[in-house]
């Protein structure tokens, strides 16, 4: 609630003569943005909590939708191409799952945090192009994206969401331990006891109904 006055009576402050409403009116409007902004990220770190502590599916996918399309628009904006900047949100999603353990919410925002991991995807995917990093370079979470590029980002989400839970169990179950619990093929051999040929055929197969099923 923004506190006013029955009338505007000039007070003084350190710029110069101004009206004690409208100074209190943008004072209290600021600290309403930042009890906002102290909320939302209180909200993404219990968020980054529940997928450390128990690998919160439902917790990632609220992350996945905040962050992911914020991630790319940032990266795109800093002059990645939309296959970069895709690849390089993956990545980032993916290292949120697997490495939650190692955020620290005394140290950085949550925001701070993803956009941090963001930048040095970029860099390391730019140093194996052999591409030098722009210096002037500028990132943070303010990135935002268009408003289409969000609803597009979220629809396909969900479509490969959907894609991935109507595949047969046996195909879901090896692009979850490939790409939720970065095994390799090998690994998976290890856990599951199954042969590489019947683990790559497996996800040969899956991966053909994902591409079909995103068309």
């Amino acid at each position: 609630m923004l506190t006013t006055y029955a009338t505007e009576r000039p007070t003084k402050h350190a710029g110069g003569i101004g009206y004690g409403r409208r100074m209190i009116s943008v004072r209290n409007e600021t600290r309403v943005d930042m009890e906002e902004k102290v909320a939302a990220n209180d909200n993404w770190v219990a968020m980054i909590g529940k997928v450390r502590d128990s690998k919160d599916r439902a917790a990632f996918a609220a992350l996945f939708q905040h962050f992911a399309p914020r991630v790319k628009s940032f990266l795109m904006k800093s002059g990645a191409s939309e296959s970069l900047a895709d690849e390089c949100m993956q990545d980032v999603m993916v290292t949120l799952w697997t490495k939650a353990h190692l955020f620290d919410a005394s140290r950085a925002s949550a925001s701070t945090w993803v956009f941090t991991i963001a930048r040095n995807k970029k860099i390391d995917a730019l140093r194996k192009m052999r591409r030098p990093e722009p210096e002037d370079l500028v990132w943070g979470p303010e990135a935002e994206p268009d408003a289409a590029d969000v609803v597009t980002l979220r629809q396909e989400s969900a479509k490969l969401t959907k894609a991935i839970l109507e595949l047969p169990q046996k195909q879901r179950e090896l692009i979850e331990r490939v790409y939720f619990g970065e095994l390799s093929h090998s690994e998976i051999a290890k856990v599951t006891g199954l042969p590489l040929g019947t683990i790559k055929s497996r996800i040969r197969l899956a991966l053909e109904r994902l591409r079909h099923a995103m068309g």
